[in-house]
């Protein structure tokens, strides 16, 4: 096996699990979502505007930042969405919060 991903050319694609990055990133998906419950609205604030500046990092052109926060039993949920201007600084922006 080692043999065949040595000899394996830019025609052999399928032999040597390659692909076509155009295949991988259409550019249809730009939005990154995050969701979590915090103990208190101040953690979850800090969530949000920690997320909010790696965006702004990101970012060649605005990303769209859309959030909400909700009070419940367990918690101050943090809701929101980035959606960048193309599906690569999405993808980047999300690599960065790993």
């Amino acid at each position: 096996m080692t043999d065949a991903i040595n000899r394996c050319s830019a025609s052999e694609t399928a032999a040597c699990c390659c692909v076509d990055v155009g295949t991988v990133m259409d550019n249809t998906d730009c939005t990154a979502t995050y969701s979590r419950t915090f103990t208190s609205r101040s953690e979850a604030e800090a969530m949000l505007a920690s997320l909010s500046a790696k965006a702004r990092e990101v970012e060649s052109d605005p990303c769209v930042i859309e959030s909400a926060l909700t009070e419940t039993p367990e918690g101050v949920v943090l809701d929101c969405s980035f959606t960048f201007c193309c599906q690569a600084e999405t993808l980047i922006f999300q690599l960065g919060l790993r």
